[in-house]
């Protein structure tokens, strides 16, 4: 067959750029670590309120104060995202992360309300285990040996863990089934978020799309809540739903800007802690701090059960990846 008569090639389209991370995975892992914090404390300010408000008040008024807060920083450094800007951000990211963390808060509030803040740190650990396979599947990140490794400790450490937690769960299924439930499918909600989140970093800063995030789910929560319910808040209520906003801003911004830096498979090692923090914490208040909540007891079994999953998470975080050889005129990448 001659050249001529061979049919033309149609264009393919391009595929889409999948974000990078920054390489500065120490500064990932710290700002991981404060969200780590920061989450583990805050279902037992939620469990407070939720006692007080419906979850659909509670929500409003967490995405409403958290983006009075960080538009008003913006504001002050000259940092607002430009219309120019806002015009080549990819709406469809924008929403698929908007409704699905929407729904991520309301389904979690949820299963809080019908279970306990260590009950529901327990279930909710499938978020960062579903966000790292999905980067691992679309964004390509790769585990050494050594990580694969400490993803089998960090496994252990759960069963070991969560052993007394996990028997209370099947000693109880008509009080506890709906609640977790609804919060395997919050968790599920997250990771899609989550990873909607990170691909957006390659059209805004993380502060741009949490700023909208907020705002977009104010409103869309908006219709549902009772703000005048607010009035009848005591004065610890209010300071439980006020830390819940605040820590909303700080908890977010931390993770969202940790997504910039480190790979979002290993990062979701170090959120695996969160529980552990939650049940710490609770010990360590309801005996110092009056709360109506009910302390978590921990056995030796459960002591080990945490050392291995920190181990183990650090093990994910701290294993780094041979480094390739450089080709002529590339510049090294520290990675995490």
């Amino acid at each position: 067959m001659s050249l001529e008569n061979q049919p033309t090639p149609l264009p393919t389209q391009s595929p889409m750029k999948l974000h990078e991370s920054s390489g500065r995975w120490q500064l990932g892992l710290g700002l991981s670590l404060v969200t780590v914090i920061l989450w583990g404390v805050l279902p037992i300010a939620l469990k407070i309120t939720v006692q007080a408000l419906d979850i659909y008040t509670v929500t409003w008024f967490r995405f409403s104060l958290s983006f009075g807060i960080l538009f008003g920083i913006l504001g002050l450094r000259q940092q607002l995202p430009s219309l120019e800007k806002l015009r080549g951000t990819s709406w469809k990211l924008l929403a698929i992360a908007t409704g699905f963390l929407s729904a991520n808060y309301a389904l979690y509030l949820q299963g809080l309300a019908q279970t306990s803040p260590a009950n529901a740190q327990v279930f909710i650990q499938l978020a960062p285990v579903l966000m790292g396979l999905g980067a691992i599947a679309i964004f390509k990140e790769r585990y050494t040996l050594r990580q694969w490794a400490g993803l089998g400790i960090l496994t252990l450490g759960f069963a070991v863990f969560f052993h007394e937690q996990l028997q209370t769960v099947l000693a109880a299924p008509r009080t506890y089934l709906i609640g977790n439930i609804i919060l395997v499918i919050a968790a599920a909600a997250w990771a899609v978020y989550a990873l909607a989140q990170k691909q957006l970093l390659q059209q805004l800063s993380s502060s741009e799309i949490m700023l909208l995030l907020y705002g977009i789910c104010a409103l869309l929560f908006l219709p549902f809540s009772s703000p005048i319910n607010l009035l009848t808040l005591t004065p610890l209520e209010w300071g439980m739903l006020i830390f819940c906003g605040v820590n909303t801003v700080v908890a977010y911004g931390a993770f969202a800007e940790s997504l910039a830096h480190w790979d979002a498979s290993k990062l979701s090692a170090v959120m695996a802690t969160t529980p552990i923090v939650t049940l710490i914490a609770v010990w360590v208040i309801s005996r110092g701090i009056p709360l109506p909540i009910t302390p978590e007891e921990l056995t030796v079994l459960a002591v080990i059960g945490a050392m291995l999953v920190v181990s183990g998470s650090v093990a994910i975080a701290l294993g780094k990846r041979p480094h390739s050889p450089r080709k002529p005129g590339q510049f090294s990448q520290k990675s995490g």
